[in-house]
């Protein structure tokens, strides 16, 4: 709570403050003799014709009515709590693209178009670092135009919930009509208690037999599945980065039991494609494969590591939380109406 019982309530917020962290309390209502508060904590993104809007951490937009208001103040950015490796939003964004690379790109101002024939929202949506070099509206019809030229839908994948992330670009694609589909946490953590770590899980996965290679089979795609065929650009996006590793163990019918993919980027290792087949979970598996691949981005001088889940995958989530991954950031795509 950002307010305590018995301090004094007063708004000192104005539309001046637009684009800052706030914590605000609303009248919600009355009930047994008593009236009701809501306190919301988040970015004031905008404060137009009486309604005052604030993205909160998730890329959630909270309308409220600016006559609803009975307290409002500017807080500090959320104090760090994570046990992982520092970065800027910036410096993590940059790498997780370098480690998934459109087939076509081009440059929009501090944005960049992205286009891989569909496969994945990642290489397939513009992804703004900056201002585009014109008013927004001309951006978005700039970027409608331009996948509408690939058959494809315009999809922006923009942050919330760190330092420097784009909660006023979020609001103002919402308030266009823009759809958040989908959400996804960036998260950071060390990469040596990651290749040391035991497996998790239940089953007989620390005997299991990890392959590393530099190239993706047709064994390892069909694990993967995520596509319908895969064509050139699918193994074009997949052999994307700067020093790119794939690792799979032997399942049934040639098909791998569990695989991954590993992108090292300096000091930066990326964890992607994660797999295991229905049938082997809770063995240990996900995390016998992340181990492999960790141990070879030590090699190669890497130090912490990355990854990306959905917010809605629950098992990996907790997963993840088990080795260590904290949040540093949540991002979305936003696709046009």
């Amino acid at each position: 709570m950002e307010f305590t019982t018995g301090a004094r309530l007063e708004v000192r917020i104005t539309p001046a403050d637009v684009g800052r962290r706030v914590s605000v309390r609303r009248l919600t209502g009355a009930g047994d003799g008593a009236e009701k508060f809501t306190d919301t904590v988040g970015v004031l993104t905008s404060w137009d014709n009486g309604v005052v809007l604030v993205t909160r951490r998730t890329g959630e937009t909270v309308r409220i009515a600016e006559s609803s208001l009975v307290a409002g103040k500017v807080v500090p950015a959320a104090p760090a709590r994570r046990r992982g490796p520092a970065a800027s939003f910036r410096e993590l964004t940059r790498v997780a693209a370098r480690a998934w690379q459109p087939v076509e790109r081009e440059a929009l101002g501090e944005w960049e178009l992205r286009a891989a024939g569909g496969f994945t929202r990642r290489a397939n949506s513009a992804l703004p670092l900056g201002e585009p070099g014109m008013p927004l509206d001309e951006a978005l019809g700039r970027v409608r135009s331009w996948y509408g030229r690939r058959d494809l839908p315009a999809y922006i994948q923009a942050a919330t919930g760190g330092e420097g992330t784009q909660e006023p670009l979020c609001a103002g694609l919402e308030a266009r009509g823009w759809v958040r589909e989908v959400t996804a946490e960036t998260r950071v953590g060390a990469l040596a208690p990651l290749a040391d770590g035991p497996s998790s899980g239940t089953g007989p996965a620390s005997g299991a037999r990890v392959r590393l290679e530099r190239v993706c089979d047709e064994a390892w795609l069909r694990r993967y599945q995520r596509f319908e065929e895969p064509g050139p650009h699918v193994l074009r996006v997949l052999g994307s980065g700067p020093s790119v590793w794939f690792a799979s163990v032997d399942g049934d019918d040639g098909v791998p039991a569990a695989i991954g993919r590993c992108v090292v980027d300096g000091r930066w290792a990326g964890f992607m494609a994660v797999e295991v087949d229905p049938a082997r979970r809770r063995q240990g598996l996900a995390s016998t494969v992340m181990r492999a691949l960790a141990g070879r981005a030590l090699d190669e001088g890497a130090s912490a590591a990355w990854l990306q889940v959905e917010s809605d995958n629950d098992a990996a989530r907790a997963l993840y939380e088990g080795m260590g991954f904290t949040t540093h950031h949540l991002y979305h795509h936003f696709r046009a109406a």
